[in-house]
Protein backbone atom coordinates (compact mmCIF):
# COMPACT_ATOMS: atom_id res chain seq x y z
CA UNK A 1 0.00 0.00 0.00
CA UNK A 2 1.38 3.56 -0.84
CA UNK A 3 -0.04 7.27 0.24
CA UNK A 4 -2.27 7.39 -2.54
CA UNK A 5 -4.26 4.47 -1.18
CA UNK A 6 -3.69 5.49 2.40
CA UNK A 7 -5.47 8.79 1.54
CA UNK A 8 -8.68 7.45 0.18
CA UNK A 9 -9.64 6.29 3.54
CA UNK A 10 -9.28 9.96 5.02
CA UNK A 11 -12.59 11.60 5.01
CA UNK A 12 -12.67 14.87 2.57
CA UNK A 13 -14.67 17.76 2.23
CA UNK A 14 -15.94 18.51 -1.20
CA UNK A 15 -17.04 22.17 -0.19
CA UNK A 16 -13.12 22.64 0.98
CA UNK A 17 -10.28 23.39 -1.67
CA UNK A 18 -8.00 20.60 -2.69
CA UNK A 19 -5.03 21.85 -0.97
CA UNK A 20 -7.32 21.28 2.80
CA UNK A 21 -7.17 17.81 1.93
CA UNK A 22 -3.64 17.43 0.86
CA UNK A 23 -2.26 19.25 3.59
CA UNK A 24 -4.37 17.49 6.34
CA UNK A 25 -3.07 14.39 4.78
CA UNK A 26 0.75 15.34 5.20
CA UNK A 27 -0.14 16.83 8.76
CA UNK A 28 -1.03 12.84 9.89
CA UNK A 29 1.75 11.79 8.74
CA UNK A 30 3.79 14.63 11.08
CA UNK A 31 1.89 13.92 14.07
CA UNK A 32 1.48 9.84 13.47
CA UNK A 33 -2.45 9.24 12.99
CA UNK A 34 -1.39 8.30 9.33
CA UNK A 35 -3.33 5.28 9.96
CA UNK A 36 -6.32 6.11 12.51
CA UNK A 37 -8.70 5.23 10.00
CA UNK A 38 -7.63 1.88 9.58
CA UNK A 39 -10.46 -0.31 11.99
CA UNK A 40 -8.43 -3.19 12.84
CA UNK A 41 -5.57 -3.84 14.38
CA UNK A 42 -2.12 -5.81 12.73
CA UNK A 43 -2.75 -8.85 14.86
CA UNK A 44 -6.34 -8.83 13.84
CA UNK A 45 -6.77 -11.87 10.70
CA UNK A 46 -10.51 -12.16 10.11
CA UNK A 47 -13.21 -9.79 10.63
CA UNK A 48 -16.63 -10.71 13.02
CA UNK A 49 -17.88 -12.84 9.42
CA UNK A 50 -15.13 -14.76 9.70
CA UNK A 51 -13.76 -12.90 6.30
CA UNK A 52 -9.81 -12.54 5.68
CA UNK A 53 -8.64 -8.79 6.50
CA UNK A 54 -6.35 -8.00 4.38
CA UNK A 55 -2.90 -6.01 5.28
CA UNK A 56 -3.56 -3.19 3.49
CA UNK A 57 -6.78 -2.72 6.09
CA UNK A 58 -4.74 -3.17 9.15
CA UNK A 59 -2.97 -0.64 11.31
CA UNK A 60 0.79 -1.82 11.56
CA UNK A 61 2.26 -2.28 15.03
CA UNK A 62 5.66 -0.96 14.35
CA UNK A 63 6.03 2.58 13.45
CA UNK A 64 9.14 4.22 11.73
CA UNK A 65 8.64 7.76 11.42
CA UNK A 66 11.06 8.51 8.79
CA UNK A 67 9.39 11.90 7.97
CA UNK A 68 9.00 12.79 11.24
CA UNK A 69 12.67 12.26 12.07
CA UNK A 70 13.58 14.67 9.17
CA UNK A 71 11.49 17.24 9.77
CA UNK A 72 12.57 17.17 13.60
CA UNK A 73 16.28 16.63 12.61
CA UNK A 74 15.79 19.69 10.02
CA UNK A 75 14.07 22.09 12.74
CA UNK A 76 16.36 21.72 15.35
CA UNK A 77 19.14 22.90 13.14
CA UNK A 78 16.88 25.62 12.04
CA UNK A 79 15.48 27.15 15.38
CA UNK A 80 16.60 25.45 18.62
CA UNK A 81 18.09 27.31 21.31
CA UNK A 82 22.52 26.86 20.00
CA UNK A 83 20.59 28.13 16.60
CA UNK A 84 18.19 30.90 16.71
CA UNK A 85 19.57 33.93 14.78
CA UNK A 86 20.18 37.09 16.65
CA UNK A 87 18.63 40.71 15.29
CA UNK A 88 21.26 43.03 14.17
CA UNK A 89 20.52 46.70 13.92
CA UNK A 90 22.50 49.81 13.20
CA UNK A 91 20.52 51.52 16.46
CA UNK A 92 21.81 49.29 19.35
CA UNK A 93 19.06 50.33 21.80
CA UNK A 94 16.37 48.98 19.43
CA UNK A 95 18.37 45.80 19.20
CA UNK A 96 18.57 45.46 22.58
CA UNK A 97 14.63 46.09 22.95
CA UNK A 98 13.75 43.68 20.12
CA UNK A 99 16.18 40.83 21.90
CA UNK A 100 14.12 41.03 24.96
CA UNK A 101 10.53 41.03 22.89
CA UNK A 102 11.93 37.71 21.01
CA UNK A 103 12.58 36.00 24.68
CA UNK A 104 9.77 37.28 26.45
CA UNK A 105 6.77 36.63 23.69
CA UNK A 106 8.70 33.25 23.39
CA UNK A 107 9.09 33.74 19.43
CA UNK A 108 12.09 31.12 19.40
CA UNK A 109 9.27 28.36 20.84
CA UNK A 110 6.65 29.62 17.89
CA UNK A 111 9.07 29.28 15.10
CA UNK A 112 10.53 26.03 15.64
CA UNK A 113 5.92 24.92 15.86
CA UNK A 114 5.53 27.06 12.83
CA UNK A 115 8.84 25.20 10.98
CA UNK A 116 6.41 21.94 11.87
CA UNK A 117 3.79 22.70 11.00
CA UNK A 118 5.07 24.63 8.07
CA UNK A 119 6.85 21.27 6.97
CA UNK A 120 3.77 19.90 4.98
CA UNK A 121 3.77 22.82 2.69
CA UNK A 122 3.20 26.44 4.86
CA UNK A 123 2.39 28.22 7.37
CA UNK A 124 0.45 31.47 9.25
CA UNK A 125 2.26 33.20 12.32
CA UNK A 126 -0.14 35.78 13.70
CA UNK A 127 0.87 38.51 15.86
CA UNK A 128 -1.58 40.21 18.20
CA UNK A 129 -0.79 43.05 20.80
CA UNK A 130 -2.83 42.60 24.10
CA UNK A 131 -2.58 44.88 26.96
CA UNK A 132 -0.06 46.68 25.19
CA UNK A 133 2.14 42.99 25.11
CA UNK A 134 3.29 41.49 22.40
CA UNK A 135 2.15 37.68 21.45
CA UNK A 136 2.59 35.11 18.24
CA UNK A 137 0.85 32.00 17.24
CA UNK A 138 1.91 29.51 14.53
CA UNK A 139 -1.66 28.67 12.63
CA UNK A 140 -2.05 25.82 10.25
CA UNK A 141 -3.16 26.91 6.64
CA UNK A 142 -5.47 23.67 5.73
CA UNK A 143 -8.57 26.57 6.74
CA UNK A 144 -6.51 29.45 5.52
CA UNK A 145 -6.43 31.20 2.46
CA UNK A 146 -4.67 34.05 1.63
CA UNK A 147 -5.46 37.17 -0.69
CA UNK A 148 -2.06 39.33 -2.11
CA UNK A 149 -2.18 42.86 -2.88
CA UNK A 150 -2.18 43.08 -6.89
CA UNK A 151 0.39 45.86 -6.77
CA UNK A 152 2.53 44.15 -4.08
CA UNK A 153 2.12 40.59 -4.84
CA UNK A 154 4.77 40.03 -1.58
CA UNK A 155 2.24 41.85 0.48
CA UNK A 156 -0.99 40.16 2.06
CA UNK A 157 -4.54 41.85 1.57
CA UNK A 158 -6.31 40.02 3.88
CA UNK A 159 -6.36 36.06 5.21
CA UNK A 160 -9.43 34.03 5.42
CA UNK A 161 -10.03 31.22 7.58
CA UNK A 162 -13.61 29.84 7.23
CA UNK A 163 -13.98 25.89 8.19
CA UNK A 164 -17.16 24.06 8.82
CA UNK A 165 -17.82 23.13 12.78
CA UNK A 166 -20.61 21.23 14.94
CA UNK A 167 -23.37 23.45 16.68
CA UNK A 168 -22.48 21.28 19.67
CA UNK A 169 -19.11 22.82 19.62
CA UNK A 170 -20.31 26.67 18.97
CA UNK A 171 -22.37 26.40 21.80
CA UNK A 172 -19.40 25.37 24.16
CA UNK A 173 -17.84 28.55 22.87
CA UNK A 174 -20.80 30.86 23.98
CA UNK A 175 -23.16 30.35 20.72
CA UNK A 176 -26.56 30.12 20.82
CA UNK A 177 -27.23 27.54 17.65
CA UNK A 178 -28.73 24.13 17.15
CA UNK A 179 -26.58 21.21 18.33
CA UNK A 180 -28.06 18.97 15.39
CA UNK A 181 -26.75 21.45 12.66
CA UNK A 182 -23.58 22.04 10.75
CA UNK A 183 -22.11 25.04 10.61
CA UNK A 184 -19.79 27.27 8.61
CA UNK A 185 -17.22 29.34 10.84
CA UNK A 186 -15.46 32.23 9.38
CA UNK A 187 -13.06 35.19 10.07
CA UNK A 188 -10.86 37.74 8.35
CA UNK A 189 -8.18 39.49 8.97
CA UNK A 190 -6.80 42.62 6.87
CA UNK A 191 -4.96 46.09 7.62
CA UNK A 192 -7.33 47.43 10.13
CA UNK A 193 -9.28 44.40 12.28
CA UNK A 194 -9.82 40.82 12.66
CA UNK A 195 -13.41 40.48 11.85
CA UNK A 196 -15.18 37.40 13.33
CA UNK A 197 -18.53 36.17 11.49
CA UNK A 198 -21.56 35.02 12.92
CA UNK A 199 -21.78 31.18 12.23
CA UNK A 200 -23.55 30.28 9.35
CA UNK A 201 -25.60 27.29 8.90
CA UNK A 202 -24.50 24.86 5.54
CA UNK A 203 -28.30 25.11 4.43
CA UNK A 204 -27.73 29.50 3.95
CA UNK A 205 -24.39 29.08 2.93
CA UNK A 206 -25.77 26.40 -0.02
CA UNK A 207 -28.32 29.45 -0.43
CA UNK A 208 -25.61 31.94 -0.89
CA UNK A 209 -26.83 33.83 1.86
CA UNK A 210 -24.84 36.60 3.10
CA UNK A 211 -23.03 36.15 6.62
CA UNK A 212 -23.34 38.80 8.97
CA UNK A 213 -20.29 40.29 11.32
CA UNK A 214 -20.41 39.29 14.32
CA UNK A 215 -19.41 42.86 16.29
CA UNK A 216 -19.18 41.50 20.02
CA UNK A 217 -16.02 39.62 18.63
CA UNK A 218 -14.76 41.73 15.68
CA UNK A 219 -11.61 43.44 16.89
CA UNK A 220 -10.09 46.59 15.31
CA UNK A 221 -6.22 46.85 15.55
CA UNK A 222 -5.55 49.46 13.53
CA UNK A 223 -2.39 48.16 12.85
CA UNK A 224 -2.17 49.73 9.43
CA UNK A 225 -1.12 45.58 7.79
CA UNK A 226 -2.03 42.29 8.23
CA UNK A 227 -0.68 41.37 11.24
CA UNK A 228 0.41 37.73 9.82
CA UNK A 229 2.98 36.56 7.90
CA UNK A 230 2.60 33.90 5.38
CA UNK A 231 5.69 31.74 5.23
CA UNK A 232 5.62 29.04 2.10
CA UNK A 233 8.20 25.87 3.47
CA UNK A 234 10.39 25.24 0.25
CA UNK A 235 10.86 26.53 -3.39
CA UNK A 236 8.92 24.76 -5.77
CA UNK A 237 5.26 25.07 -4.93
CA UNK A 238 2.61 27.63 -6.56
CA UNK A 239 0.98 31.08 -4.98
CA UNK A 240 -0.34 30.02 -1.68
CA UNK A 241 1.96 26.36 -0.69
CA UNK A 242 5.74 25.32 -1.13
CA UNK A 243 6.75 22.46 -1.30
CA UNK A 244 6.89 19.99 1.92
CA UNK A 245 10.10 19.13 4.15
CA UNK A 246 9.88 15.29 2.61
CA UNK A 247 8.66 14.17 -0.58
CA UNK A 248 5.90 11.35 -0.94
CA UNK A 249 8.22 9.21 -2.31
CA UNK A 250 9.78 9.19 1.27
CA UNK A 251 6.41 8.82 2.70
CA UNK A 252 6.15 5.50 0.42
CA UNK A 253 9.16 3.86 1.93
CA UNK A 254 8.05 4.62 5.42
CA UNK A 255 4.89 2.94 4.60
CA UNK A 256 6.81 -0.52 2.93
CA UNK A 257 8.93 0.11 6.36
CA UNK A 258 5.99 0.21 9.16
CA UNK A 259 4.93 -3.14 7.42
CA UNK A 260 7.46 -4.50 6.41
CA UNK A 261 8.49 -4.62 10.26
CA UNK A 262 4.78 -5.65 11.80
CA UNK A 263 5.64 -9.15 9.58
CA UNK A 264 8.89 -9.69 10.95
CA UNK A 265 7.37 -8.73 14.35
CA UNK A 266 4.63 -11.40 13.79
CA UNK A 267 7.01 -13.67 12.32
CA UNK A 268 8.84 -13.34 15.61
CA UNK A 269 5.66 -14.28 17.95
CA UNK A 270 5.19 -17.07 16.37
CA UNK A 271 8.63 -18.41 16.47
CA UNK A 272 8.22 -18.46 20.40
CA UNK A 273 5.39 -19.74 20.31
CA UNK A 274 4.89 -22.50 17.16
CA UNK A 275 1.73 -24.22 16.17
CA UNK A 276 1.81 -27.95 17.19
CA UNK A 277 0.66 -30.68 14.33
CA UNK A 278 -0.43 -33.76 16.03
CA UNK A 279 -1.25 -36.89 13.90
CA UNK A 280 -3.55 -39.94 15.09
CA UNK A 281 -3.23 -38.67 19.13
CA UNK A 282 -4.26 -41.65 21.27
CA UNK A 283 -5.98 -39.37 23.31
CA UNK A 284 -8.83 -39.22 20.92
CA UNK A 285 -10.50 -35.90 20.77
CA UNK A 286 -9.75 -34.53 24.35
CA UNK A 287 -8.42 -31.11 24.89
CA UNK A 288 -4.74 -30.83 24.58
CA UNK A 289 -2.82 -28.18 26.46
CA UNK A 290 0.44 -27.35 25.27
CA UNK A 291 3.09 -26.43 27.38
CA UNK A 292 6.81 -27.80 28.39
CA UNK A 293 4.46 -29.72 31.64
CA UNK A 294 2.45 -30.97 29.85
CA UNK A 295 3.60 -34.52 28.28
CA UNK A 296 2.15 -35.40 24.43
CA UNK A 297 1.56 -39.67 24.12
CA UNK A 298 0.51 -40.68 21.25
CA UNK A 299 0.04 -44.13 19.58
CA UNK A 300 2.44 -46.31 17.69
CA UNK A 301 0.93 -44.66 14.19
CA UNK A 302 0.56 -40.99 16.16
CA UNK A 303 3.08 -38.17 15.90
CA UNK A 304 3.60 -34.61 16.94
CA UNK A 305 5.38 -31.80 15.64
CA UNK A 306 6.09 -28.60 16.09
CA UNK A 307 5.35 -26.42 12.88
CA UNK A 308 8.37 -24.10 13.50
CA UNK A 309 9.86 -21.64 10.93
CA UNK A 310 13.64 -20.37 10.43
CA UNK A 311 15.16 -17.03 12.02
CA UNK A 312 16.60 -15.98 9.22
CA UNK A 313 13.80 -14.32 7.93
CA UNK A 314 13.96 -11.76 10.38
CA UNK A 315 17.04 -10.74 9.50
CA UNK A 316 16.39 -10.77 6.13
CA UNK A 317 13.58 -8.12 7.01
CA UNK A 318 15.85 -5.71 9.39
CA UNK A 319 18.47 -5.52 6.57
CA UNK A 320 16.14 -4.72 4.16
CA UNK A 321 13.73 -2.36 6.25
CA UNK A 322 17.61 -0.60 6.85
CA UNK A 323 17.76 -0.31 3.06
CA UNK A 324 14.46 1.67 2.78
CA UNK A 325 15.49 3.92 5.20
CA UNK A 326 18.90 4.78 3.69
CA UNK A 327 16.55 5.43 0.55
CA UNK A 328 14.38 7.59 2.39
CA UNK A 329 16.49 9.63 3.85
CA UNK A 330 18.67 9.76 0.94
CA UNK A 331 15.64 11.39 -1.28
CA UNK A 332 14.49 13.33 1.84
CA UNK A 333 17.94 14.89 2.86
CA UNK A 334 18.03 13.82 6.13
CA UNK A 335 20.96 12.21 8.76
CA UNK A 336 22.15 9.52 7.40
CA UNK A 337 25.17 9.51 10.29
CA UNK A 338 25.60 6.16 12.44
CA UNK A 339 26.49 7.43 15.82
CA UNK A 340 27.59 3.88 16.89
CA UNK A 341 30.57 4.23 14.08
CA UNK A 342 31.71 7.68 15.74
CA UNK A 343 34.94 6.59 18.25
CA UNK A 344 35.76 10.36 19.68
CA UNK A 345 34.43 13.63 19.54
CA UNK A 346 34.52 15.22 15.84
CA UNK A 347 35.36 18.82 15.05
CA UNK A 348 32.23 21.13 13.91
CA UNK A 349 33.44 20.88 10.12
CA UNK A 350 33.68 17.00 10.36
CA UNK A 351 30.38 17.16 11.75
CA UNK A 352 29.07 19.34 8.73
CA UNK A 353 30.74 17.48 6.21
CA UNK A 354 28.96 14.24 7.83
CA UNK A 355 25.57 15.63 7.84
CA UNK A 356 25.94 17.95 4.62
CA UNK A 357 22.57 17.03 3.40
CA UNK A 358 20.91 18.18 6.53
CA UNK A 359 22.73 21.07 6.87
CA UNK A 360 21.59 21.82 3.35
CA UNK A 361 18.22 20.90 3.76
CA UNK A 362 18.45 23.30 7.03
CA UNK A 363 19.69 26.09 4.69
CA UNK A 364 17.44 26.23 2.23
CA UNK A 365 14.30 26.60 5.47
CA UNK A 366 16.50 29.37 6.56
CA UNK A 367 15.50 31.40 3.41
CA UNK A 368 12.12 30.33 3.96
CA UNK A 369 11.69 30.90 7.76
CA UNK A 370 14.56 33.40 8.72
CA UNK A 371 15.33 36.10 6.06
CA UNK A 372 11.95 35.91 5.19
CA UNK A 373 9.38 35.22 8.12
CA UNK A 374 11.30 35.93 11.23
CA UNK A 375 12.49 39.36 9.85
CA UNK A 376 9.18 40.13 8.42
CA UNK A 377 7.74 39.78 12.19
CA UNK A 378 10.40 41.73 13.60
CA UNK A 379 9.67 44.78 11.26
CA UNK A 380 5.91 44.10 12.21
CA UNK A 381 7.06 44.32 16.09
CA UNK A 382 9.02 47.78 14.90
CA UNK A 383 5.73 49.01 13.40
CA UNK A 384 3.48 47.98 16.06
CA UNK A 385 5.63 50.21 18.44
CA UNK A 386 4.20 53.17 16.47
CA UNK A 387 1.14 52.31 16.95
CA UNK A 388 1.12 50.89 20.49
CA UNK A 389 3.18 51.53 23.92
CA UNK A 390 4.54 48.08 23.71
CA UNK A 391 5.06 46.97 27.39
CA UNK A 392 6.79 44.04 29.40
CA UNK A 393 5.67 41.77 31.81
CA UNK A 394 6.36 44.59 34.49
CA UNK A 395 4.24 46.51 32.86
CA UNK A 396 7.84 48.56 31.79
CA UNK A 397 7.44 50.26 28.87
CA UNK A 398 10.42 49.51 25.82
CA UNK A 399 9.38 52.72 24.29
CA UNK A 400 9.21 53.73 20.33
CA UNK A 401 12.01 51.48 18.26
CA UNK A 402 13.52 53.58 15.65
CA UNK A 403 11.80 52.76 11.92
CA UNK A 404 14.83 53.89 9.86
CA UNK A 405 16.98 50.57 10.30
CA UNK A 406 17.43 47.78 8.26
CA UNK A 407 17.36 44.61 10.36
CA UNK A 408 19.27 41.39 9.73
CA UNK A 409 20.01 38.43 10.65
CA UNK A 410 23.13 36.74 12.58
CA UNK A 411 22.79 32.74 12.48
CA UNK A 412 24.78 30.57 14.79
CA UNK A 413 27.21 27.60 13.83
CA UNK A 414 25.40 24.65 12.26
CA UNK A 415 27.98 22.50 15.22
CA UNK A 416 29.41 23.85 18.35
CA UNK A 417 33.74 23.94 17.86
CA UNK A 418 35.77 21.69 19.70
CA UNK A 419 38.55 23.30 21.84
CA UNK A 420 41.14 22.27 19.12
CA UNK A 421 38.31 24.35 16.95
CA UNK A 422 38.21 27.22 19.50
CA UNK A 423 42.19 27.63 19.44
CA UNK A 424 42.58 27.10 15.33
CA UNK A 425 40.04 30.00 15.50
CA UNK A 426 41.37 32.24 18.12
CA UNK A 427 44.75 31.92 15.68
CA UNK A 428 43.33 32.55 12.65
CA UNK A 429 41.24 35.56 14.07
CA UNK A 430 45.10 37.05 16.01
CA UNK A 431 46.63 36.77 12.29
CA UNK A 432 44.18 38.75 10.63
CA UNK A 433 44.14 41.49 13.23
CA UNK A 434 47.54 41.96 13.44
CA UNK A 435 47.89 42.20 9.21
CA UNK A 436 44.85 44.71 9.52
CA UNK A 437 42.40 42.53 7.82
CA UNK A 438 39.81 42.51 10.58
CA UNK A 439 38.37 44.56 12.49
CA UNK A 440 37.89 43.91 16.29
CA UNK A 441 33.64 44.10 16.37
CA UNK A 442 34.02 41.57 13.28
CA UNK A 443 36.00 39.33 15.46
CA UNK A 444 33.84 39.23 18.28
CA UNK A 445 30.46 38.66 16.02
CA UNK A 446 32.31 35.16 15.05
CA UNK A 447 33.07 34.43 18.58
CA UNK A 448 29.82 35.32 19.91
CA UNK A 449 27.97 32.19 19.64
CA UNK A 450 30.86 29.87 20.23
CA UNK A 451 31.34 31.63 23.66
CA UNK A 452 27.79 32.86 24.54
CA UNK A 453 28.18 36.29 23.69
CA UNK A 454 24.73 37.61 23.70
CA UNK A 455 25.53 41.44 22.86
CA UNK A 456 28.86 41.85 20.87
CA UNK A 457 28.73 45.57 21.54
CA UNK A 458 28.66 45.43 25.29
CA UNK A 459 31.39 43.21 25.01
CA UNK A 460 33.38 45.40 22.99
CA UNK A 461 33.07 47.93 25.83
CA UNK A 462 33.77 45.77 28.28
CA UNK A 463 37.66 44.81 26.18
CA UNK A 464 37.97 48.62 26.32
CA UNK A 465 37.54 48.90 29.76
CA UNK A 466 39.70 45.75 30.63
CA UNK A 467 42.24 46.57 28.55
CA UNK A 468 44.40 48.12 31.34
CA UNK A 469 44.29 45.51 33.81
CA UNK A 470 45.34 43.06 30.68
CA UNK A 471 48.41 45.31 29.58
CA UNK A 472 49.55 45.61 33.54
CA UNK A 473 49.13 49.19 33.13
CA UNK A 474 48.88 50.64 36.80
CA UNK A 475 45.67 53.04 36.86
CA UNK A 476 46.49 56.43 37.21
CA UNK A 477 47.72 58.16 40.94
CA UNK A 478 45.87 61.17 41.87
CA UNK A 479 47.91 64.35 42.25
CA UNK A 480 48.19 65.37 46.31
CA UNK A 481 46.32 68.16 47.14
CA UNK A 482 48.20 70.96 47.73
CA UNK A 483 48.11 72.64 51.17
CA UNK A 484 47.79 76.88 51.57
CA UNK A 485 50.50 78.33 53.67
CA UNK A 486 47.52 79.40 55.89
Amino acid sequence: MDFITLKDTYPKDSDLPDRTAEILALSRVIDGSMYETLHYDFSVEKDPAGQYISLSKRRPSARTRLCATVVNDSVSLLFSEGHFPSCECSDEQTRDKLEKIIKESKLNEVMLEAAVIGSVGSVAVLMRVLSNRVFFKAMNTAYLTPKWKDNEPDVLEKVTERYKVKGKILNQCGYSVDEVETYWFQRDWDNNAETWYLPQSTADAKDKKPVQVDNERTTQHQLGFVPIVWIKNLPGGDDIDGKPTFPVEAIDLQIESDYLLSQGGRALKYQADPTLHIKNPAFGDQAMVKGAANAIVTSTDGDAKLLEISGDAAHAVMDWVKGLREIALEGAGGNRANADKLSAAQSGRAMELMNQSLIWLADKLRISYGEGALLDLLNMIVKASKAFKLVNKKGKEYGELSQDNDLSLRWAQWYQPTYADKQTQANTLDVLRKASLLSQETAVKSLADAYDITDPQDELRQIKADKPLVDNVPPPKSEPISQSDD
